[in-house]
């Protein structure tokens, strides 16, 4: 008698893969994940928002100091009903981190999908913010503070320390710098465009989206260039106080010559990439 013909087993390890892959895809394509998706634009907007506002400050002489993501938090929980406002930025903030670690590890969302660059922006991306969710959970338990403080420089006198760390930090630097080229070619092409529904926009939003796209854009490639020339200028010159981050770079900025109206288009340019952050937790592809 012949033998029955039996389909070939799959392997029993890969089903505990494949029903990860499979609960990772219903939840890049559930609602409560787009709502994640968009909570965290609009928080991003709200951090700009409140960077470029303070820059504003310094460039007319009204006082205060520039400051970074970690400063933006704290000066959001010193405003009325402030630990109620941080709340719902840290939501948003780890909204934003989940949506793009969940998308860099399925390479999709619901609505598109992601190429390889995209998926290591994506990951990049979703830990910077990560690390700033539990930076706005120590302001609201206390133990948060100095928001503009060394960081950056404490970091890079310890990576300057290690053997070949003058190049490591080198390599840091121009990596930053690419970030900015590439903030310069998305808002100059427009490219940030593709990723939006803008066939749901009236011509009125379409045309200030466009604007305070193009114009965000470009005030971001000015801060990771100059944040890029700080740290490759402290590995040369092996000083790690000269690393700085975004607070410091908008600073060097006020201290350049014609500073103050430098610094002024550069806040003014972050509001608009708030704005524009705001606009698109509406219309984003996610």
């Amino acid at each position: 008698m012949a033998e029955q013909a039996t389909a070939p087993r799959a392997p029993q390890g890969g089903r505990p893969v494949r029903g990860v892959q499979a609960k990772g895809e219903d939840v890049a394509r559930s609602k409560q994940f787009e709502w994640l998706a968009r909570a965290g634009l609009a928080a991003r907007g709200v951090i700009y928002a409140v960077i470029g506002i303070l820059a504003i400050k310094v460039a007319l002489g009204a006082g205060g100091k520039t400051t970074n993501q970690q400063g933006a938090l704290e000066t959001i929980a010193r405003q009325p009903f402030g630990k109620v406002l941080l709340v719902v930025t840290a939501v948003g903030l780890a909204g934003y981190a989940i949506w793009r670690l969940v998308r860099a590890a399925l390479g999709h969302g619901a609505e598109t999908s992601d190429d390889t660059k995209e998926r290591i922006d994506g990951l990049v991306s979703g830990i910077s913010y990560g690390a700033l969710f539990f930076t706005a959970l120590a302001i609201l338990f206390g133990s948060g503070g100095g928001g503009s403080g060394g960081g950056a420089d404490k970091a890079t006198g310890g990576v300057l320390g290690w053997p070949g760390g003058r190049v490591l930090v080198v390599i840091a630097g121009l990596v930053i710098i690419g970030v900015g080229v590439q903030q310069a070619y998305k808002g100059l092409k427009r490219k940030f465009l593709d990723e939006t529904k803008t066939e749901q926009m009236s011509e009125g939003v379409e045309r200030a989206y466009t604007a305070f796209g193009i114009f965000g854009h470009l005030a971001r490639t000015v801060v990771f260039a100059l944040i890029g020339y700080f740290l490759i200028r402290a590995a040369i010159d092996y000083n790690p106080d000269e690393a700085v981050a975004l607070d410091g770079s908008l600073a060097a900025l006020a201290r350049a010559s014609y500073g103050p109206f430098l610094l002024g288009i550069v806040a003014a340019g972050l509001i608009g990439f708030a704005g524009y952050s705001i606009v698109d937790a509406r219309y984003r592809r996610v």
